[in-house]
């Protein structure tokens, strides 16, 4: 088995779900506004700039989702899914991923975002396989509590690690394709790393590794 691992923000989408997510919130009226706002803000910055506290983030970002009805959660998803989501996958994802696809390699999404943002979406890309940082449960509902080891810089190797322990496989000729400096330590670990849209510190890099750098937004 071939991997082909993608990230999600900013790679496959040409924004961040995890962000949207929270303006998206505000936009409904369901948080307020003023606090979440300037949080969201913050914290994306410090995510840009490879200086995310993941735990502290996550607590912010999954405070939400605590003791509501899951049908309620589902319903606000997948309005969110046709309102922000569809549109800001990056036009050219598809025929990448269906390259992939072609030549039977198997799919698979790694992501700093949580599992209740991403999972949809990695169904919605038909993407069999994903690995996002884990919200806890507890009767039947969301505690709003991350839990596991968060799928975020080197935590997104340990976490690959477990899953290639898991299925047996390996990561000989794997590709992975990201935008972003927070994942370096994956980008270094695999066979055939590519940066697509890259920031700067990534651009940089990936120049001076001779790594492919191409754009899904054109």
């Amino acid at each position: 088995m071939t991997l082909a691992i993608f990230d999600l923000d900013n790679t496959l989408l040409a924004g961040d779900s995890d962000h949207a997510w929270g303006q998206f919130l505000i936009d409904q009226g369901l948080v307020d506004s003023a606090v979440v706002k300037v949080a969201n803000e913050t914290f994306y910055a410090q995510y840009q700039a490879g200086e995310l506290d993941i735990d502290r983030y996550l607590r912010f970002s999954l405070s939400f989702l605590a003791n509501k009805p899951l049908e309620e959660l589902a319903r606000l998803h997948r309005h969110f899914m046709t309102t922000v989501i569809k549109p800001m996958i990056a036009p050219g994802a598809q025929a990448l991923l269906n390259q992939h696809r072609e030549r039977g390699d198997t799919l698979m999404i790694i992501t700093a975002t949580n599992r209740f943002v991403t999972g949809p979406i990695a169904e919605y890309l038909n993407i069999p396989h994903l690995i996002a940082c884990e919200t806890e449960m507890a009767n039947g509902g969301y505690t709003g509590l991350p839990t596991g080891i968060p799928s975020y810089q080197e935590g997104k190797v340990v976490r690959l690690k477990a899953w290639l322990d898991e299925h047996r496989e390996s990561l000989e000729g794997a590709w992975f394709y990201s935008d972003s400096l927070n994942d370096l330590p994956l980008l270094r670990l695999v066979d055939h790393p590519v940066a697509v849209d890259p920031d700067a510190t990534l651009a940089a890099e990936a120049q001076r590794q001779n790594w492919p750098i191409i754009s899904l937004r054109d």
